[in-house]
């Protein structure tokens, strides 16, 4: 038996959605060649969805959410783990197809995850989670287009949540000059600084329609928002210049022209953290072992117990809560 925070909405019209801890069989945890026990999930703006209710995010019904889990392999039928591994899965499915992290066990298919970096413990692994371990593969995705310090500043929109405030952290590390969009300056101004941004500015300046092509400012980007925000971001990339897109927290849309591809050659990269193979996996948590700043990761994280997560969530949804949290799923 497992202890499982379990979201569930009564077929119907207007369902009315439940959220309660409860005990769950092993059966009830779904298919896959390895169990683990779950010492640690995260709270991710997924997460937040899901415990919402959300059925663009709950894509079964009953769930348990949680799109991160850290655990110690019990069983496996897989080469690549033995019991008493310790492993991370992040995204793939989690907390959104099947049954997430939030549970003091959980069966997973082993070819989505990573075995536990050598010196990172595993509430660091945690609180990096999805957001560090996306915005890794955004920073992998401007190393791998060749984008240097020296070819100018990089824009990190979003900059108050998991993912742009570890893309800061990465980027300072790298010796990067940044710049961090936010809609809330005055409050976190100073912080984001603290992560290593070199400017902060207000995000109004970005959200709303702006010329199809603007004064090249930046030589790369890191967006979480997409929309109009990553639109006059690009419009504003110096030739050649980088973006990576991970998220669309303004919007899906992007409402702009071909301009910055045709006339200054900018490169736009998706990154999907969800499906991504495990080799990129891999690369990018190799990233965050080597590089990330373990003790200001621990400055911008707190830990919630699995019975405070839904109230953590809404909070999050509200736009109430900056960094990490990490879910101690047995608390």
């Amino acid at each position: 038996m497992s202890e499982a925070l379990v979201v569930e909405y009564p077929e119907g019209s207007e369902p009315e959605v439940t959220l309660d801890i409860r005990e769950v069989t092993d059966a009830f945890l779904g298919e896959g060649d390895t169990l683990i026990d779950v010492t640690y999930s995260s709270l991710n703006y997924k997460d937040a969805m899901a415990l919402a209710g959300d059925r663009g995010v709950m894509r079964t019904n009953p769930l348990i959410p949680g799109i991160d889990a850290v655990g110690v392999v019990t069983e496996s039928t897989s080469e690549r783990f033995q019991p008493g591994d310790t492993v991370v899965l992040n995204g793939a499915g989690l907390g959104e197809f099947r049954h997430g992290g939030y549970t003091t066990r959980l069966r997973v298919d082993s070819a989505s995850a990573v075995a536990l970096p050598e010196g990172m413990t595993p509430w660091e692994a945690a609180a990096i989670g999805t957001a560090g371990y996306t915005a890794a593969l955004c920073v992998l995705g401007l190393l791998d287009h060749g984008l240097r310090p020296e070819d100018g500043p990089v824009l990190v929109t979003g900059a108050t949540g998991g993912v742009g405030s570890i893309a800061l952290l990465l980027l300072k590390k790298r010796g990067f000059e940044t710049v961090a969009l936010t809609g809330r300056v005055a409050e976190h101004g100073d912080w984001l600084r603290s992560l290593g941004a070199s400017a902060v500015e207000d995000r109004a300046g970005f959200v709303e329609r702006g010329r199809p092509l603007q004064k090249g400012r930046f030589a790369g980007v890191v967006d979480t928002l997409g929309s109009h925000a990553l639109v006059n971001a690009l419009a504003q990339l110096r030739w050649g210049g980088v973006a990576t897109a991970c998220g669309l927290a303004q919007g899906a849309d992007l409402p702009g022209t071909v301009l910055p591809f045709i006339l200054r050659g900018v490169i736009l990269q998706g990154i999907n953290s969800v499906d991504a193979p495990v080799v990129l996996r891999e690369r990018a948590w190799d990233l965050l072992a080597r590089e990330l700043d373990r003790d200001a990761l621990a400055d911008l994280t707190e830990t919630v117990p699995l019975s405070h997560v839904a109230a953590a969530g809404a909070e999050l949804l509200a736009g109430k809560r900056h960094g990490r949290a990490v879910v101690d799923v047995h608390a």
